[in-house]
């Protein structure tokens, strides 16, 4: 499992880890039952301490995205599809709320925000 940890991120490590596995298993890169690294062993890989790695994996199991087991581990939980489009509209909430945000800066309208949308989107395709 291949984790970038950004320094330079505004986000904390264990969010900067929690976002990454969440997008590997809502895109399918982490299938339903696979094992996660060990949590000291994700703390060595990454360099970090295995308290970070134990937040993370907290997150995760909290968020519904993984199961932990003593003594035998963490897996990748079936997925709800309802969490799924929660998540995904949640994520893009938050991008189009940045977008709006940065548009009434620049001074540009809605019209012109939907206009871009509608481009972007595939135009009149539906």
């Amino acid at each position: 499992m291949d984790l970038i940890i950004s320094n330079a991120s505004g986000d904390p490590i264990y969010t900067q880890i929690t976002n990454q596995i969440k997008a590997m298993i809502l895109e399918g890169t982490l299938k339903e039952g696979e094992a996660l690294p060990s949590m000291r062993n994700l703390a060595l890989q990454l360099r970090i301490s295995v308290i970070t790695t134990k937040r993370a994996y907290e997150e995760l199991e909290r968020d519904g995205f993984i199961e932990s087991y003593t003594g035998k581990g963490s897996f990748v939980k079936a997925q709800n599809p309802a969490l799924f489009r929660e998540e995904q509209l949640k994520a893009i909430e938050t991008l189009l709320t940045e977008a709006a945000e940065k548009a009434q800066r620049s001074g540009i309208s809605k019209e012109e925000m939907i206009e871009i949308l509608d481009l972007v989107y595939g135009g009149d395709e539906p």
